[in-house]
């Protein structure tokens, strides 16, 4: 249902995913630049791999759950030197 003066704005989160917004939108970036889309729904991008921001090109869908392990592996290794 698209948005009205009577109901609020709709965003719906997704685990791993981008922020479905209900559209239009305006999105305003850290640099103040303001970016404007006219359709139904809008996948604003949270995982900042993007290479169109701020609007999900589902980059999120490269990273493995492979990569994850890595990371953790990376951070349990600690320096136990004196």
């Amino acid at each position: 249902m698209p948005y009205s003066p009577e109901r609020p704005r709709r965003i719906r989160v997704q685990r791993d995913g981008p922020l479905l917004v209900e559209g239009p939108v305006e999105v305003v970036g850290e640099d103040g630049e303001v970016t404007v889309s006219r359709r139904f729904t809008v996948a604003v991008c949270t995982c900042r791999r993007t290479r169109m921001p701020p609007w999900c090109d589902t980059s999120h869908r490269c990273r493995t759950k492979l990569d994850a392990v890595d990371e953790v592996d990376e951070v349990d290794e600690v320096d136990d030197t004196p």
